[in-house]
């Protein structure tokens, strides 16, 4: 798939099963993440996999994280079940230098376009993926797990895998007019 293709047809795909990236195809789409747009070649960016039994501590983490934060028992269950929704998630954390002349929130854009980057290659390679952030990138106690300082966000989970249900291949163009000026 060439990479216009690629970009013009992109689609998330949220039911997804075995087999997910591993090996090369997980190295190629760390790889990807590394060259997103970084102004200052910080690299404000930090890739924590889950899979296996990470998934499970994640399953625990956000279920008590959900009860910390009151939850009713369906928001409980929900958490409990957010990991289990896809074979591999790779939480991205925007590692923010707070003594640069770059602004945060470029370094924050910056750990998101990593994080395009990644679920791009993820397509090119036949897996799919979804982008999910919720209330959990600002959770106190899923942050501390993530190793995230004052001045970092997790810019959300990328959920990656096969997708069980199969996408038409391409994409009704969207209409730009509503979008776009000309200065």
């Amino acid at each position: 798939m060439d990479a216009l293709e690629l970009l013009l047809n992109r689609r998330s795909a949220s039911r997804l099963t075995e087999p997910a990236p591993a090996g090369e195809a997980l190295d190629l789409l760390l790889r990807a993440g590394m060259r997103a747009p970084d102004h200052g070649a910080l690299q404000p960016w930090r890739f924590i996999i889950i899979e296996g039994e990470g998934r499970t501590r994640l399953s625990e983490l956000l279920s008590q994280s959900a009860m910390n934060a009151g939850m009713d028992p369906k928001g409980i269950e929900k958490a409990k079940q957010a990991p289990f929704r896809a074979p591999l998630i790779i939480a991205v954390v925007a590692y923010c230098d707070s003594q640069s002349n770059v602004p945060r929130w470029e370094q924050v854009v910056s750990a998101g376009c990593a994080v395009h980057a990644m679920q791009m290659a993820a397509l090119a390679q036949g897996f799919n993926g979804i982008w999910r952030t919720g209330i959990w990138t600002a959770q106190p106690d899923v942050r501390a797990a993530f190793g995230c300082r004052e001045q970092d966000d997790i810019v959300g989970f990328l959920y990656l895998g096969t997708p069980q249900l199969k996408a038409s291949t391409t994409v009704l163009p969207p209409a730009t007019d509503a979008f776009v000026r000309r200065f």
